[in-house]
């Protein structure tokens, strides 16, 4: 018996065809993409939800968008795979439905630094205020640089609201009230915060700096799976 099996020459022929070949290889992984892609995105009760998980404050929202800029997402992931070893060191394994506001997601695949998405109320406010101004001050083996500029920059909160609409259009259902009262919601947050650093023996004056922003935001992360006790 022969050891080769012999092939169809219509498909010998259209391999013969690399163009030809390409485009109709594109095509079928656009159909077959496109028939897997559009239920989860056009079906509404294909995504997952968690009632406690809500739309971030804010303060919260300009937070992620300093650690977005600074970079932080390239050093630290925030999604806990449901292994052993990772659930011991960071907590419970992320979940699909905690990131439903996150726009673009932050879940990221690379730990030069541990994972962030339990970090929320793990340290005080203080802690990472010192963190952010000289990592070795609170880690001494970090390789992290120092972000003391966070200190100094301040927060443009007039530019808030218009970052909430922005997210409204996308999908996360802030109401007209929250947008239009976005500035001040965000400005009140901050100030407890910087009373809460300055009486713990911190820097005074942070009201309105970026560090302040930056640090509602971290401590908000992994806190929704707990408002219910899940």
């Amino acid at each position: 018996m022969s050891r080769f099996i012999k092939t169809d020459g219509r498909h010998r022929t259209i391999e013969g065809w690399p163009l030809v070949f390409t485009v109709l290889t594109t095509l079928c992984i656009l159909v077959g993409g496109t028939v897997q892609f559009l239920p989860l995105v056009l079906v509404e009760s294909n995504i997952p939800t968690i009632e406690t998980v809500t739309p971030y404050t804010p303060l919260e929202v300009e937070g992620r968008d300093i650690y977005i800029a600074q970079g932080c997402v390239s050093c630290h992931s925030q999604q806990i795979r449901p292994f052993r070893d990772e659930i011991e060191r960071y907590g419970e394994y992320s979940k699909p439905g905690e990131a439903i506001y996150d726009r673009p997601f932050l879940w990221g695949s690379k730990r030069t630094g541990p994972d962030l998405a339990r970090v929320g109320g793990k340290y005080p406010d203080l802690w990472h205020v010192r963190h952010m101004e000289n990592p070795r001050s609170t880690t001494p083996n970090s390789l992290m640089p120092p972000y003391p500029w966070l200190q100094e920059k301040t927060v443009d909160f007039d530019d808030i609201p218009g970052k909430l609409s922005a997210l409204k259009k996308l999908g996360t259902p802030y109401t007209d009230a929250e947008i239009d009262g976005a500035a001040q919601t965000a400005r009140s947050q901050a100030e407890q915060i910087a009373r809460n650093v300055a009486a713990n023996g911190g820097p005074s004056g942070l009201e309105d700096k970026e560090i302040t922003a930056l640090v509602a935001y971290l401590q908000r992360l992994g806190t929704d799976l707990s408002k219910a006790g899940n």
